[in-house]
């Protein structure tokens, strides 16, 4: 993996494309932190580090923790306090 500065990515982006094209990833930093990453298209699509399943895996969670849950007060109620 290649990492350029902003300056060099703004000068250079046909470059930096091409070698996406070739499967190369490149990380696109700003005073020397990394602030994006350019992959090929179908990598980006079929890798994501896990994180649908742990989406899902929250969600499940969430779901299960609000089941059954008894609230104090009406949404309306809710609403209107909020508005005070």
């Amino acid at each position: 993996m290649r990492t350029v500065a902003v300056f060099e990515a703004k000068n250079r982006l046909s470059e930096l494309l091409n070698a996406v094209e070739r499967g190369e990833e490149v990380t696109i930093a700003r005073h020397g932190n990394p602030v994006a990453r350019i992959v090929p298209v179908n990598a980006a699509t079929s890798t994501d580090g896990g994180q649908s399943a742990c989406i899902s895996v929250a969600i499940t969670r969430l779901r299960t923790l609000g089941s059954g849950a008894i609230l104090a007060t009406t949404l309306v109620e809710a609403v209107a306090e909020g508005r005070d």
